[in-house]
């Protein structure tokens, strides 16, 4: 198996006409990072060269800057590469930013960094009632709106967007930010605080879908999510597994469905 890629069957639509494939699909998996025999934080990565991430990581975070390397063992490495690796550092050694696990740079654009141990990534709870049928027409209209509304991507070119909707493909929230998963945080956030989230069905994202996407979702009763870019193998995964329909690049008349 590739450590950066896997094949998913997936059905591909353009409207009219429809068609099995098997797609390439990027991997996302978890990579739990011990520092001194403790756990210290998990990532999400795409697997392959983690002793440079680890390297970059621990240096952009404060943790470790000596030019000295340190030893690194793969404490488990399963065959879906949820990996964990133990750092041994004196400790002497350690930069501020150990001190503090929350302040990993990655914390605002990852739903789960900052997170211990590979434990920790478990979600549990009842698989989601099969959601409304969809058609590239009801897709294209809710793209449209939440493209309307995305002002700051408009203006800067540089910001994610999510919104939701209800069976009747109105609008209930959009948001926009620098960071996937705030935006999708922000919408769920607005219709909780409404009081109006058990409306929502339909999960619009303005990127990719990894992991994080899916799991909020599914704790939001979410059950269809709609990318305009691509997923990851762990969304697909997950998204199979929480009974939510998954739908990859829908744009331009097409659409690819992974569950």
């Amino acid at each position: 198996m590739s450590k950066s890629t896997k094949k998913y069957e997936a059905v591909k639509s353009d409207g009219a006409n429809t068609r099995y494939i098997f797609d390439t699909i990027v991997l996302e998996a978890p990579l739990q990072i011990n520092i001194n025999n403790k756990p210290y934080t998990v990532v999400m990565r795409t697997p392959g060269k983690d002793e440079f991430l680890i390297r970059g990581l621990l240096y952009a975070e404060d943790i470790y800057k000596d030019d000295k390397n340190f030893p690194l063992e793969i404490v488990e490495d399963t065959p879906n590469f949820f990996t964990i690796i133990n750092l041994t550092i004196n400790e002497d050694h350690l930069g501020n930013g150990y001190l503090n696990k929350r302040t990993l740079l990655s914390v605002s654009s990852c739903g789960v960094c900052g997170k211990q141990t590979l434990d920790s990534l478990e979600t549990t709870g009842a698989i989601l009632a099969k959601g409304k049928d969809i058609n590239w027409n009801s897709i294209s209209i809710m793209l449209t709106k939440m493209q309307e509304q995305q002002k700051t991507f408009t203006s800067t070119g540089a910001s994610h967007a999510a919104s939701l909707f209800n069976n009747e493909l109105e609008l209930l929230s959009i948001q926009e930010d620098i960071g996937r998963h705030n935006a999708v945080d922000k919408v769920i956030g607005e219709l909780k605080n409404k009081k109006q989230l058990k409306q929502a069905k339909f999960l619009l994202v303005s990127g990719r879908v990894s992991y994080e996407i899916v799991t909020k979702a599914f704790i939001a009763k979410i059950n269809t999510i709609i990318a305009v870019s691509g997923c990851s193998s762990l969304a697909i995964d997950f998204a199979k597994e929480f009974g939510i329909k998954l739908i990859g690049f829908a744009r331009d008349g097409k659409s690819t469905i992974y569950s």
